[in-house]
């Protein structure tokens, strides 16, 4: 579910400039910062379960700053930020967690780093089309019903 319109104009700016606070845009490395356009979108688009704390994160980011992000300076900003890791607890934690997650699954950070872009399996053992054997030993087991959530 996108946070899109979960998230004010206000946090999604705060939103964009903490990111870009945490992974700066390079060009030596020729990548994008963490508030690319792209990278924001796709944090936007799959904050789903992890909305509730990125919102208290930013709305504790919102009260300790007095303003939005944006219109600090730099140094006030940064007094800020260490404020906030200090005492932001899980919610600091998830904020992070899920600029990262967005940001090294960006192709172009994953170029600079030198990765390939798929998965990593089957890394040139192709099997053929139409050949489930390797389910045989996951048919053989019996049934597990469990009750849903």
């Amino acid at each position: 579910m996108s946070a899109d319109n979960q998230l004010t104009r206000t946090q999604r700016d705060d939103l964009r400039t903490v990111a870009g606070m945490i992974v700066p845009a390079s060009n030596e490395y020729k990548v994008p910062g963490a508030d690319d356009p792209v990278i924001q979108a796709d944090i936007l688009a799959t904050l789903g379960r992890d909305t509730k704390l990125v919102t208290a994160a930013l709305d504790h980011l919102a009260r300790l700053a007095g303003q939005p992000l944006t219109e600090l300076d730099a140094a006030r900003r940064d007094a800020v930020a260490q404020e906030f890791r200090k005492h932001g607890g899980a919610a600091a934690a998830t904020l992070v967690r899920v600029i990262l997650q967005c940001y090294y699954r960006d192709d172009r950070v994953l170029r600079s780093l030198g990765l390939e872009l798929r998965a990593p399996f089957p890394k040139g053992h192709v099997l053929p089309d139409g050949d489930w054997s390797l389910l045989d030993p996951v048919k053989a087991r019996s049934g597990t019903l469990r009750r849903a959530p």
